[in-house]
Order: structure tokens, then C-alpha cells, then sequence
């Protein structure tokens, strides 16, 4: 795919996110490995309201060479993409419900998602980390997240939000999708007896077939 061509999906990918409430105003960012560098949504843009002709264009050493200022967070995508080669985007988003289990996980655990369904497990893995709370912005977090990625497709940081990586752009945009449906099924079933959850086997299964 061609870089406009991925500027284009980019653009197209973030508004329906946006129109469908996983980011507000100018919240939220999200990056795509090129050949050559990286594109990044840039700073207080609207993910509703990007032009694709203006998303910020790093080299690979992630300096700025084209397009608006990009997010603040570049540190974030870094932290995220250098410990996933493998991983061709990264998504970054407020969305409530994800957001509400970040609330709610201790610092440095593991988020309270269990395995009640098989896209979750599928789509995000075994593990989903929770990053401890840094001031948004604050690049004194990015040692955190990597070390948190290297074992994890998606992270949570503490009282801010998701971050979620994709071998593709969409992959990763579905992957976020996953997530906060998972959390809204997890708030959903808290303290109701009787939840059935995949079991060890079935977990090992999916990854093995997914993973």
C-alpha cells in the first residue's frame, strides 16, 4: 500500500472511531510504520477531523520531516513499536470503558479483563498490563511501556486509557474495538455469580491457533 493510501485509511479509520465515541475532541493518537519512517496523527488533532495530506510524517529515528507538529506522545508509539517489530501501528484511545478498568487495576498488574470471550483472547492475548500512572505528556513513562510491551499487544496506563498495537493499521483498530468491548462485558458481569469464563485449556487453544 502506498503512503497516501495509508494516509487515506488512516483518516477513514480514526473518524469512525471518533463518530463512534472511542476518542472525544482532541483526545486520543495513533501511529503506522512506513519503510521509510512513521506517520503519526498530530498534536491536538481531532481524530474526527484529520487531513490526511497533514499527518505528521518521522523519520525512522522519529524526528519530524513533514505534515503538522505530531502528538505529544510520540514517546508512547516509540516505546510500543520498538519492542514489537512485528507490529505495524499502534492505537492510542480515551475510550470509557477500557479507560474505567485502567481506574481499576492496580498499578504494575494485570488489568481485571477476564477470558469471557475468544475475540479477546484472539485479538489482544493472555496478558493485558497496567502501566502506572504518569502525567500525560510525560516521556518519563516510555521505559515503563516498552517494558510492558515486549511481553503484551496491549497495555493499559493507569487512569489515562488503552494503547494497542496491530500487525496492520485495521488490525490494530480492530484489536481497540475488542478491548473495549471486553471491558464493557467485564464492568458488565462484575460481581455477578456464576459468569463462565474460557478455561486455561481453552485460552492455550486459541492462542496456539491465533496467537
Amino acid at each position: 500500500m502506498s503512503e497516501a493510501a495509508i494516509r487515506e485509511e488512516l483518516a477513514t479509520l480514526a473518524k469512525s472511531l471518533f463518530d463512534r465515541g472511542y476518542s472525544v475532541g482532541t483526545a486520543g493518537n495513533i501511529s503506522v510504520r512506513l519503510p521509510d519512517g512513521w506517520l503519526m496523527t498530530p498534536t491536538n488533532s481531532c481524530l474526527g477531523r484529520l487531513d490526511p495530506a497533514r499527518i505528521s510524517k518521522l523519520a525512522p529515528d522519529w524526528s519530524h520531516l513533514s505534515g503538522d507538529r505530531p502528538s505529544k506522545e510520540v514517546f508512547l508509539h516509540r516505546a510500543v513499536l520498538t519492542a514489537r517489530p512485528e507490529a505495524g501501528a499502534v492505537v492510542h484511545l480515551h475510550s470509557t470503558h477500557a479507560t474505567a478498568i485502567s481506574c481499576l487495576t492496580t498499578e504494575g498488574g494485570d488489568a481485571d479483563i477476564p477470558p469471557l470471550t475468544p475475540y479477546f483472547v484472539m485479538r489482544i492475548g493472555r496478558r493485558l498490563p497496567c502501566v502506572p500512572y504518569y502525567r500525560p505528556g510525560d516521556a518519563a513513562m516510555e521505559p515503563a511501556v516498552h517494558q510492558a510491551a515486549l511481553g503484551a499487544k496491549a497495555l493499559l496506563l493507569a487512569n489515562h486509557g488503552p494503547v494497542v498495537s496491530g500487525k496492520t493499521l485495521a488490525d490494530a483498530v480492530h484489536a481497540s474495538e475488542e478491548l473495549e468491548e471486553a471491558a464493557r462485558l467485564a464492568l458488565l458481569l462484575r460481581d455477578v455469580p456464576g459468569v463462565r469464563r474460557l478455561t486455561p485449556a481453552q485460552v492455550d487453544d486459541l492462542l496456539a491457533t491465533f496467537g
